[in-house]
């Protein structure tokens, strides 16, 4: 037990974070966190009752199929690690016009906030800077480009 703190403390003290598996299972983490809410979410907009939805907020019903699509595959992709970058800005996309257009960018917290909205876009953003991290199927592939991980 003492010498697994000496490690963790060897660790976080020397800055070896980077080069040890902490980094790797935290990449996977969010991208986990970010494709399940993703998943989620796309698939519930594939119901009948979300064009009611988008007729309120303006937009055109045959928009439904597209936006539950951009979420569900991206979020497939993400979680995978196929297309990380490029999925992650998709749904970047998405949350902008979430907080944006859906939301109007009233209120940050309360009703109708658009603080978790911004929380989720700060993941992906992250999603696009880290890349899908060595838990990928990228990582595993090795001939997949890095523009396209």
């Amino acid at each position: 037990m003492f010498l697994y703190l000496t490690k963790i403390r060897y660790l976080l003290t020397d800055a070896k974070i980077r080069d040890s598996h902490f980094q790797d299972i935290g990449h996977f983490g969010i991208r986990a966190t970010i494709a399940t809410i993703f998943i989620a979410n796309g698939s519930g907009k594939f119901n009948p009752s979300f064009t009611g939805f988008l007729t309120d907020i303006g937009l055109p019903v045959e928009m439904q199929i597209p936006i539950a699509l951009a979420e569900l595959i991206s979020g497939i992709l993400i979680l995978v690690g196929v297309l990380t970058r490029i999925s992650a800005s998709i749904l970047s996309i998405v949350m902008l016009g979430a907080i944006f257009y859906v939301k109007r960018a009233a209120s940050l917290t309360g009703q109708g906030g658009y603080q978790v909205d911004l929380i989720i876009l700060a993941a992906s953003l992250t999603i696009i800077a880290l890349g899908p991290g060595r838990i990928s199927l990228s990582h595993l592939a090795k001939r997949i480009p890095r523009f396209l991980q």
